[in-house]
């Protein structure tokens, strides 16, 4: 198998309720080890990611507009479980619960669930 490269350094969404938002991707993302690392200074962003890497950032500076796709790595199909739960307790509402998804790979392990803003927000975790 391939070794995987990142090919993203960070990602901002826009978000239309920035404290909804926060509540959702803070409790969403905990099972990832994702963490709330810093809020912009103007008080318009918040970012996530594991310690010191604040990949993922949602924003009022942005629109909100047609939605879009994020995938999150997970370590294990346990993670995606997790994220899936945690994700549907804070107000997310299914978009695909977890599961092997044949069609993408046969180790392709994933979980997906609409934000707040209608963001269809995946975990996934490739087997080896």
């Amino acid at each position: 198998m391939p070794v995987r490269r990142i090919v993203i350094d960070h990602l901002a969404i826009g978000v239309a309720d920035l404290d909804r938002s926060r509540a959702f991707y803070a409790r969403a993302l905990a099972p990832l080890g994702f963490v709330e690392l810093n809020e912009g200074k103007d008080g318009r962003d918040v970012a996530f990611g594991p310690e010191g890497l604040d990949d993922f950032v949602i924003s009022l500076a942005y629109p909100v507009g047609a939605a879009i796709h994020v995938a999150f790595a997970a370590d294990s199909p346990q993670q995606v479980d997790e994220f899936y739960a945690a994700a549907i307790a804070a107000g997310g509402r299914d978009n695909g619960a977890p599961g092997i998804r044949p069609d993408y790979s046969p180790r392709y392990y994933g979980a997906f669930v609409l934000d707040p803003d209608g963001n269809n927000v995946e975990a996934v975790h490739h087997a080896t």
